[in-house]
C-alpha cells in the first residue's frame, strides 16, 4: 500500500464507513459460524469489527509490517494474525466456517493470483461455508489512490463465473456506486 492508501485505510472516517455501511451490506444474512478467516486485513479496522461477530478470527496478511503491528495490537485476544500469502495458506482443508475479504482483491497482482486465492479460500472453507467480500470498482479515483501500488480491479460481471470455477455456488453479486459485494457458498 502506498502512504495515502495506508492513511485512508487506517482512518477514523473509513472505520465509520466500514461499521455503518460496508459490513452491514456485505454481511447481511451471511452465517459466519464460529471460525472466520479474514483475508488481507491491512491495518485491521475490519478485524476489530469482525472480532465481535465470531468466536474465533484468523487474519492472513501478506505485508510483514502490517501483520506484525496487527498481531501486536491483538495479542491476548481471541484473534490470531498470520503473516502469509492468501494464495497459499498454511491451513488444513475445511478449517473455517466462513471467509471475508474487504477491499483487498484488487491488491493481488493479476487475475491469475486472484483466481488462485479464490481456489485457496474454497479449499480452507468447510462445506457450506460462506465467502463474502467487497471491492472497489475500476475508476479514476481508485487508479489515483493506487499510484505506485498494485491495482488489479475485478470485473463484477465476470466474478460469478470465476467463483464457480473455484468451486463456489449460490453466488450473488450486488452493486452500489463505486463498489460491489459478493457472497458465495463452498460446495465440496
Amino acid at each position: 500500500m502506498n502512504l495515502v492508501h495506508h492513511w485512508l485505510c487506517s482512518s477514523t472516517p473509513w472505520r465509520h464507513v466500514l461499521k455503518r455501511e460496508i459490513l452491514p451490506w456485505v454481511l447481511a444474512g451471511v452465517p459466519l459460524g464460529e471460525d472466520l478467516l479474514e483475508l488481507g486485513p491491512g491495518p485491521g479496522l475490519t478485524t476489530d469489527l469482525l472480532r465481535a461477530m465470531v468466536s474465533h478470527l484468523t487474519a492472513v496478511e501478506i505485508d510483514f509490517g502490517l501483520a506484525s503491528r496487527l498481531a501486536g495490537r491483538l495479542r491476548n485476544t481471541d484473534a490470531r494474525v498470520i503473516q502469509g500469502d492468501a494464495t497459499a495458506m498454511p491451513f488444513a482443508e475445511s478449517t473455517f466456517t466462513s471467509a471475508a475479504a474487504f477491499t483487498m482483491l484488487h491488491h493481488l497482482d493479476g487475475p491469475a493470483l486472484q483466481d488462485r486465492m479464490f481456489r485457496e479460500v474454497h479449499r480452507v472453507l468447510r462445506p457450506g461455508g460462506t465467502f463474502a467480500g467487497t471491492d472497489g470498482l475500476n475508476s479514476r479515483a481508485m487508479r489515483l489512490l493506487h499510484i505506485a501500488d498494485v491495482f488489479t480491479p475485478i470485473d463484477p460481471a465476470a466474478l460469478q463465473a470465476r467463483l464457480e470455477e473455484a468451486g463456489f455456488r449460490e453466488i450473488s453479486v450486488d452493486m452500489k456506486p463505486g463498489r460491489f459485494c459478493f457472497r458465495a457458498v463452498a460446495v465440496k
